[in-house]
C-alpha cells in the first residue's frame, strides 16, 4: 500500500491539502474525469505521484458506479471449448483493468435465466453463452442484462452483439471428406435437440445430402460429453456406418475410447470426426480429424463489443466465424477401398 512520509497510508486528503484542491477534485482527476482544468489536473497528479498516492478498487469502484468485473455465463465450464473462450476474455479484460466472474449452468438450461440475472447484478456487464435457451425467453431476458454480448447463436430479433461459429457450414466440409473417402452411410451424433448449434449442423447435413442423394446420413442420440460419446458406441456399431460425425471433440473421443475397449480399429474400421480442435484433439489415437473453431479470439471479439458498450460507443458488427478443417489420422478410406 502507498505511504505517506509518516508511515501511514498516503490518503486523498492529503493530495488534496497539498495540491489546494478539493477532495473531490482529487478523485475526478484520479478517476480520469476529462472536465478537470488541465493545469490542475497535472497538479493534483504530481502531488499523488509525490506522496505515492492510488485510489484504491473499492474508492474507484464506488465513484465511477462500476465493479471492474465483467461475467461469463457457460453451459459447462468442463467442456475445453468454453475454457478456450473464458481465457481469450479474460486475457482481453485483463489489460482493460477488469476482472472476469464465471458462472457455469451445468447444462441445466431452465436455471440459465436465473442464473444469469443472479450473476448480473455482482458485476457491470456479461458475456452470455446459452444455446439452448429458447428465443422467447431470451428476448425478454436480454434487457435486463445489458450491457451483454451473445455467444453461439444469432437471431435478428435479439438486439445485442452477437458471435457466433457458422457450424452449418462447418460441418459440410466434413461430411464431404467422408464422401470422398468412399463413405456412403454416414453416423450423425446428435447434440442437445434444443441446441441451436445442433439445429444448424442438422440443417449443413441437410443440404450435404441434397447434395449427394447415394449418402445416407443417420442421427444417433447423442449429447455433448465424453461419456455421451463413449456410451453411444454399440448403436453406432449397430448403425452399419462407416463414418461417423461427433457433434463435437469430446463426443468423438469418447467413441474412439470405445471403439479402442471393443477392438474396432480407427479409421481402418470406421472413420471418425469431431468439431472444435481443442487442444487435445491432436494427440488422440489417431489424431482427429475436426472443424477448428478460433474460440480464444471468439473470447478476445467478445470483450471488444463489451468494452465498447460499458463505455458508451457503439460495438464492432456482429462476427461468424468459419470453421477450417484439419484432417488428421482418424479418417481414412470406406473399408474395402
Amino acid at each position: 500500500m502507498a505511504r505517506g512520509a509518516s508511515g501511514r497510508p498516503a490518503t486523498i486528503t492529503a493530495v488534496a491539502k497539498q495540491a489546494g484542491v478539493s477532495i473531490s477534485t482529487v478523485s475526478r482527476v484520479m478517476n480520469g474525469n476529462a472536465h478537470v482544468d488541465p493545469a490542475i489536473a497535472e497538479r493534483v497528479r504530481a502531488v499523488a505521484s509525490e506522496l505515492h498516492y492510488s485510489a484504491s478498487p473499492l474508492a474507484r469502484s464506488l465513484v465511477l458506479g462500476r465493479t471492474q468485473r465483467v461475467a461469463i455465463l457457460v453451459p459447462d465450464l468442463e467442456n475445453p471449448t468454453f475454457q478456450s473462450v473464458l481465457r481469450g476474455l479474460t486475457r482481453a479484460a485483463a489489460r482493460d483493468g477488469y476482472h472476469v466472474l464465471v458462472a457455469d449452468s451445468l447444462e441445466t438450461a431452465d436455471e440459465e435465466g436465473i442464473l444469469a440475472l443472479e450473476t448480473r447484478r455482482c458485476c457491470d456487464a456479461i458475456v452470455l453463452c446459452a444455446p439452448r435457451m429458447p428465443e422467447d425467453k431470451l428476448r425478454v431476458l436480454l434487457p435486463e442484462l445489458a450491457p451483454v454480448v451473445l455467444i453461439n447463436r444469432e437471431s435478428p430479433y435479439v438486439p445485442a452483439p452477437t458471435l457466433t461459429a457458422d457450424y452449418e457450414a462447418g460441418i459440410q466440409p466434413l461430411a464431404r471428406h467422408l464422401y470422398q473417402l468412399g463413405h456412403r452411410r454416414i453416423a450423425y451424433l446428435e447434440g442437445n435437440p434444443d441446441s441451436v448449434s445442433n439445429t444448424q449442423r442438422r440443417t449443413g447435413l441437410a443440404r450435404f445430402r441434397a447434395e449427394h442423394p447415394d449418402a445416407d446420413v443417420l442421427g444417433i442420440p447423442c449429447g455433448v460429453t465424453f461419456e455421451r460419446g463413449h456410451d453411444v458406441a454399440d448403436a453406432v456399431l449397430a448403425s452399419g456406418a462407416t463414418g461417423v460425425l461427433g457433434f463435437n471433440d469430446l463426443v468423438a473421443m469418447g467413441l474412439l475410447s470405445a471403439l479402442n475397449e471393443r477392438g474396432v480399429r480407427v479409421p481402418e474400421q470406421l472413420s471418425l470426426t469431431g468439431f472444435d480442435d481443442i487442444p487435445f484433439a491432436k494427440y488422440t489415437t489417431p489424431p482427429l480429424t475436426t472443424a477448428s473453431v478460433p474460440v480464444v479470439e471468439l473470447g478476445e471479439e467478445a470483450w471488444k463489443r463489451l468494452h465498447a458498450l460499458l463505455n458508451g460507443d457503439t460495438p464492432d458488427h456482429d462476427l461468424s466465424f468459419r470453421p477450417r478443417i484439419e484432417v488428421r489420422g482418424s479418417t481414412g478410406p470406406v473399408p474395402g477401398l
